[in-house]
């Protein structure tokens, strides 16, 4: 459905996304997942359309996003993270509105396809309310229906939970799931739990780099080729420990505990492969009978800070090599004075990387915002109602 390849954006001196190439499958839902400035936002507006890209190509649906555009965007809707909204129009106006923006010119089917969309969004009961008078969960919902009208394959929603109460985050959760029943999503988000409930497949995203992809589970099993095993066996501790040491692939074991003629401890299997029946194996051959044998598992939390914590260290000692030479060798009590140096030259060298580093993650609708206004060229005569309540710097 979507085929992105060798994505890169640069803003000047800095490659907010670098290289990334991946495929999304029909009928999935994709959580797309990293860190503030990893470059999520930024990924999902060249998808989208609203920015262009440095290099690369994005084909959706076999449409390239910069040679087809206008075919490419009518296969998407989009839900950027502060949904673009005109407070001074009631649900159904804006629905009305935005059906017409996506070329639906006939009044019944119009009507229709508004009716549809709201009640898939849960919006029954609403659409004659002021749209600045509903919670941020029903705003949400808002957004959610305008991204549905047109009959787009491709729902891609930017931090669709976001300052949500719990009740209003399990809603929500609950609709974008029943939209995988028929559509192919793309979400980002923060909240891993969610993530992992909700996402069939999951691309994780650090430093404008994807590092890794697959389900849940496959990244887990991938990522745990240093398993810890946990167990407690009855014998002495050498007997115990010996057994356990010749056990191939099995190392580092470390006593936790030895009472009563019970020995825990805790053994790494090297080569990611469960070495808990070997272990139990080999103890019982040694006359050591076991107690207890488990073996932790990663949780998608766990995945997601290996990932992104390793690689996490690389830009600090450019910057440093660069601007600071002795930064990373300085005593604890001298960083802050050094980071205060390095970091107040940058803006003034690299300005435009900065300004636009802060506009990706921390304001990602100001980058929806802009293209916005480009795309809805119709917003006077189709707002002529209204007056001048709803006007582009809105949307």
């Amino acid at each position: 459905m979507i085929e992105v390849e060798h994505l890169t954006k640069r803003y000047g001196g800095h490659v907010a996304v670098d290289d990334i190439s991946f495929t999304v499958q029909d009928g999935c839902i994709y959580g797309l997942l990293g860190p503030n400035g990893a470059g999520k936002s930024t990924t999902m507006n060249i998808i989208t359309g609203y920015l262009s890209a440095t290099a690369g190509t994005v084909k959706v649906d076999g449409h390239d996003i910069a040679a087809e555009p206008m075919q490419a965007k009518a296969c998407i809707g989009y839900l950027p993270e502060q949904p673009p909204l005109y407070q001074e129009m009631t649900v159904q106006e804006y629905l009305l509105f935005v059906a017409e923006l996506k070329g639906e010119r006939k009044k019944v089917a119009r009507a229709a396809s508004v009716e549809k969309a709201a009640a898939r969004a849960g919006l029954q009961g609403m659409e004659r309310r002021l749209i600045r008078n509903l919670s941020k969960g029903y705003r949400q919902r808002v957004g959610i229906a305008a991204a549905l009208l047109g009959a787009p394959k491709v729902i891609i929603l930017d931090e669709p939970t976001v300052g949500l109460d719990p009740a209003q985050m399990i809603e929500i959760r609950a609709l974008i799931h029943d939209l995988g029943k028929t559509h192919t999503v793309i979400l980002s988000s923060h909240i891993l739990s969610e993530v992992q409930a909700i996402c069939d497949r999951v691309l994780i995203i650090a430093h404008g780099k994807l590092i890794a992809q697959g389900t849940p589970e496959e990244l887990a099993g991938r990522l745990a080729a240093r398993g810890t095993i946990s167990a407690t066996a009855q014998g002495s501790r050498e007997a115990v420990l010996a057994a356990a040491a010749a056990v191939p692939g099995l190392s580092d074991l470390r006593v936790t505990a030895e009472k009563g003629g019970e020995v825990s401890f805790t053994a790494v299997s090297e080569a990611g492969t469960d070495l808990r029946g070997a272990l139990s194996l080999a103890l019982a051959q040694a006359g050591c009978p076991v107690l207890t044998l488990s073996a932790e598992t990663m949780s998608l939390e766990d995945v997601f800070l290996q990932l992104t914590e390793t690689p996490a260290a690389d830009p600090a000692p450019q910057a440093d090599a660069a601007q600071m030479p002795n930064a990373g060798e300085t005593v604890p009590a001298k960083p802050a004075p050094d980071a205060a140096e390095t970091s107040t030259p940058a803006p003034s060298a690299e300005l435009p990387a900065a300004e636009e580093t802060a506009a990706e993650e921390t304001a990602p609708a100001a980058e929806a915002d802009g293209p916005a206004q480009q795309d809805t060229p119709a917003t006077p005569e189709a707002t002529q109602e209204k007056g001048d309540a709803p006007h582009g710097s809105d949307l």
